[in-house]
């Protein structure tokens, strides 16, 4: 029996390793600086993006270990505390449970988890799956990098931040639950390659091409407002110097900044064939209105992604 299942070659977002003909454990790790300053916030955060690598690769979360490293002796313990808490209670939301964990003393906080998820090895979603004439369907709103930069630089209102707090907080468990019951043929979770990046990777993956049209793309509102005053993550600009080539944009510079943007704790982007779309969506949206159909899949160079500014024909 193949026990490992080595899928480094095509980024895929977690690891597997199969315990038997039945099951095989799913592990990721992800952790990272605050991208808030309220320390609980952080704590959700970090943790619903640690444990999204588990979602998109159709996953349950089991356990997980806290991943610590904090000025002890600049800082007040309560600040560790909230983030603690707020991670502990994104975990359990989850239906996960902290098993221990391991911290440092360092000059800059940071925080997240290594997750284990079980899943049965006939199940596991990729991103290498999809096939020529799949809708891509993305789960939530771009624009969170952008947002958090200009949350950094004051330019954000209040109502502003908490609709971005909210959004990165949310975990992507219902979204993998529904691509795994419709039958998607492939997934991935958008976060720092942006969401160009993440199709990239899952289009050189599985041998083929894309379209995104953005006029289906969903975008956090205030986003406009933060490139109007130059908020642009040096991580975003650092996606689209290394997908210049492989990119074909009929589209403003703006779309392409949003399209490529650094994002934390984001959506999944699935790749479901044309008949099951409509069903897809239906149940998407039965848990929150911000699912849509942005692209398609087609057969050309491997890897290219044509953009264009415009709506896109379903059918």
């Amino acid at each position: 029996m193949k026990r490992y299942k080595y899928q480094i070659e095509t980024s895929d977002d977690a690891g597997v390793y199969r315990l038997n003909h039945s099951q095989a454990i799913v592990q990721t790790v992800d952790f990272f600086t605050p991208v808030v300053d309220d320390p609980y916030s952080f704590g959700q955060i970090a943790a619903a993006n640690a444990l999204s690598d588990i979602y998109a690769m159709g996953a349950s979360p089991l356990t997980a270990l806290n991943l610590v490293s904090f000025p002890i002796h600049k800082l007040d313990k309560s600040i560790l505390l909230d983030i603690l808490r707020g991670g502990r209670e994104k975990i359990e939301e989850a239906g996960a449970v902290v098993i221990g964990g391991h911290s440092i003393d360092d000059p800059e906080p940071k925080y997240g988890l290594a997750v284990t998820g079980l899943i049965h090895p006939d199940k596991i979603l990729t991103n290498r799956g999809a096939l020529e004439n799949d809708f891509l369907v993305l789960t939530k709103p771009l624009g969170i990098g952008i947002i958090t930069t200009g949350i950094k630089r004051g330019i954000v209102s209040k109502t502003e931040e908490n609709e971005a707090v909210k959004m990165m907080a949310m975990l992507n468990k219902t979204a993998s639950e529904v691509a795994c019951e419709v039958g998607v043929h492939a997934c991935t979770d958008v976060t720092g390659f942006g969401l160009l990046g993440h199709l990239h990777e899952m289009m050189r993956a599985s041998g083929l091409c894309a379209e995104i049209y953005t006029a289906n793309v969903p975008v956090i509102e205030s986003v406009w407002s933060c490139l109007d005053k130059g908020a642009i993550p040096g991580g975003t600009m650092a996606n689209l110097a290394y997908l210049e080539k492989n990119l074909l944009p009929f589209c403003s510079e703006r779309w392409k900044l949003i399209l490529g943007d650094a994002q934390t704790s984001g959506g999944l982007l699935l790749a479901v064939e044309e008949k099951k779309k409509e069903e897809l969506l239906r149940k998407l949206w039965g848990v929150n209105h911000y699912s849509r159909i942005i692209g398609r899949v087609y057969r050309g160079e491997t890897g290219k992604i044509s953009i264009y500014e415009d709506d896109m024909e379903l059918k």
